[in-house]
């Protein structure tokens, strides 16, 4: 019976609302709700199959209690005497990971370089990371290094080294220079140092920069990160991903359920009209079918994605990066996003309409009325004599639309 009167809210409302209003019963709407969070898991696996998140050492996606470990802890760096190394908690790249940088100090001296050596190796060999990035500050000397090198230690001593030179030759004082550079077998630029030199054992990197003359040095170091290779979300999280699809999916409609209807319930007694909870409530709950038929819908228009890849730009938060990185996501999702918009605004103008016969049959409903005549329940009852007129179609349309309107802001301010 339930699974008929929802198949009748979508070509006959007008009756199967005063059915509904007559005799309430929740076994509909909760049926609702579990189609919904069905189409809203399936709409998640299609999205995680599209979706590829950058992966990096140390580990950023997922998010970790690692993020920006190398440059978070000036221990973990060793540099020539004379250097002093300090966490930079007031001058950083600001993102989801970070909270300091690496500052390295010195007096009166033409070269400074820093060491990292890390805990196991990361691997840059096939199938492994492809880019090596890190940003770089230099706040004095305002003359730019003379020379700038660049080396990634493998096993036994070997290592790999890289000519950054130019890299600074032109990079403005006080700035932060980002510097991203391919790693791997056949990656240009770089030379072996050493028979045991392999790009599957990266074990440390070191820093070296030499100035022409003699003069105080300020170097701060952020954000280093082997990246490149991308992982699919399901591979990621496993079947948590989907479960967490599902929990979230309650929210949403239990929320418009609850609002919606309580709003409407005020309306309706602000405007004298007659109004008993648990008719409405039950008849909202029905309505609810637009939402359901909308995730259905983008669950299949889903299907339309290309392949998408969250760079580790897009998932720190970097303000600059984020924006440039998470613009290419958005060009790629345009159409279907203009798509959603539009049966999102189909949605909400059908909702309204379902709101409308639902308040004509509740304030109309000669049972309902005699209930709050009668005062069986004092929490709901208005006061009512004489015939039972219900309100007008513009009554109607005016208490469905603006408690729809109000039910869009609230929801939208709590971030549901």
């Amino acid at each position: 019976m339930a699974a008929k009167d929802i198949l009748k809210v979508l070509y006959e409302p007008h009756k199967v609302f005063k059915k509904i209003v007559q005799n309430p019963g929740y076994v509909g709407p909760f049926l609702l709700l579990v189609i919904f969070v069905l189409a809203q898991v399936g709409g998640a696996y299609v999205v995680a199959t599209r979706s590829y998140l950058e992966t990096s050492t140390p580990q950023t996606a997922p998010l970790s209690a690692q993020g920006d470990l190398w440059t978070e802890a000036a221990s973990f760096w060793h540099t020539n005497e004379g250097v002093t190394v300090s966490n930079n908690t007031a001058d950083y790249i600001n993102s989801t990971y970070a909270t300091t940088s690496i500052e390295f100090t010195a007096s009166d001296t033409s070269n400074v370089w820093m060491e990292l050596n890390f805990d196991g190796s990361a691997n840059c060999g096939d199938g492994g990371f492809q880019n090596v990035s890190f940003r770089v500050k230099q706040l004095t000397p305002d003359a730019s290094p003379e020379n700038v090198s660049l080396y990634l230690n493998s096993l036994s001593g070997s290592n790999f080294y890289y000519d950054l030179t130019s890299e600074f030759s032109n990079s403005a004082v006080n700035v932060w220079n980002n510097i991203t550079l391919t790693v791997g077998v056949g990656s240009e630029g770089w030379v072996s140092s050493g028979a045991s030199a392999t790009w599957e054992n990266i074990t440390g990197l070191k820093l070296d920069f030499t100035w022409s003359c003699s003069s105080n040095v300020d170097l701060r170091v952020d954000g280093l990160f082997f990246k490149g290779d991308y992982e699919g979300i399901l591979d990621l999280y496993d079947i948590s991903y989907l479960a967490n699809a599902a929990l979230n999916a309650f929210a949403p409609f239990l929320f418009e359920w609850l609002m919606l209807t309580g709003l409407m319930y005020l309306m309706i007694k602000g405007l004298k009209g007659n109004v008993v909870w648990r008719p409405l409530m039950v008849a909202v709950g029905f309505a609810l079918i637009t939402i359901v038929i909308q995730a259905i819908m983008l669950a299949v228009v889903y299907m339309a994605l290309p392949n998408l890849y969250y760079s580790l730009e897009v998932l720190a938060g970097a303000p600059g990066e984020f924006e440039v990185a998470y613009q290419v996501i958005l060009d790629q999702i345009a159409d279907i996003n203009t798509v959603s918009y539009v049966l999102q605004a189909a949605v909400w103008v059908w909702t309204v309409a379902l709101g409308t016969f639902i308040v004509r049959a509740i304030t109309s409903d000669q049972k309902i009325a005699e209930q709050v005549s009668a005062g069986k329940t004092a929490s709901d009852a208005a006061t009512s004599s004489g015939a039972v007129t219900g309100f007008s179609w513009m009554q109607c349309l005016l208490v469905s639309g603006l408690s729809l309107f109000l039910t869009i802001v609230i929801l939208g301010f709590l971030g549901i």
